[in-house]
């Protein structure tokens, strides 16, 4: 799917140069172990010389050599170790993921589409509510993203991979579906959702006041 560099363009088109060159705190949900982002920072890390990442997931499994990887990088990394919508109801400032901590990217890859409609848009509006700029990757329900799930097992996959290729399709979103779930004051809001390449569907937002 080309994960890696998607979530690299998505991220460089939200934050300028100029931007990127200045401390940057950001946030992935659903970061599992951390490796994909991994990648997105040894490609960024020249121009994004100064990042602080927390990677929230509801269970720790990033491992040390991964954080180490980071460091290698000048980026620090944190795990944040918690169910990603008690984090979005969360509104205790004095507690870290609360309403008093704040990031200037939010980014998912591939986890929106395990929500239903409900949770989606809380989770989106705790989003709104504390970053600046985000993005989000995720499948394109389309007919040609479904078929290429459907060939996953010629790559290698096994049964209960090349079953998940085929629900997250399924479950995946096109045209401007999460421009729907977002926060209803999103006139203060730059809005961008549009297929990427032949199976990825992407969403862009972006507080209008804030110079990208």
């Amino acid at each position: 799917m080309g994960t890696r560099s998607i979530v690299r363009k998505g991220w460089q088109a939200l934050v300028s140069p100029q931007r990127a060159r200045e401390p940057l705190r950001i946030l992935e949900l659903g970061a599992g172990d951390g490796s994909l982002l991994l990648g997105v920072a040894r490609s960024l890390a020249p121009r994004w010389p100064r990042v602080r990442l927390t990677l929230l997931d509801r269970q720790d499994i990033v491992s040390p050599a991964t954080l180490e990887g980071y460091a290698a990088l000048g980026w620090t990394a944190q795990v944040l170790a918690t169910d990603v919508l008690d984090w979005a109801d969360a509104h205790d400032e004095g507690t870290q993921g609360g309403a008093a901590q704040r990031w200037d990217l939010i980014s998912t890859a591939l986890f929106l589409h395990h929500f239903e409609a409900g949770a989606l848009e809380r989770l989106l509006a705790a989003v709104a509510a504390r970053c600046d700029r985000f993005f989000a990757f995720e499948p394109d329900r389309a007919w040609l993203a479904l078929t290429g799930s459907h060939l996953v097992g010629l790559l290698g996959a096994n049964a209960v991979t090349r079953e998940d290729a085929v629900l997250s399709v399924h479950a995946g979103f096109r045209d401007r579906e999460l421009s729907g779930h977002w926060p209803r004051d999103a006139a203060r809001w730059q809005l961008h959702e549009a297929r990427a390449g032949l199976f990825s569907h992407c969403f862009s937002a972006w507080r209008m006041q804030e110079a990208r």
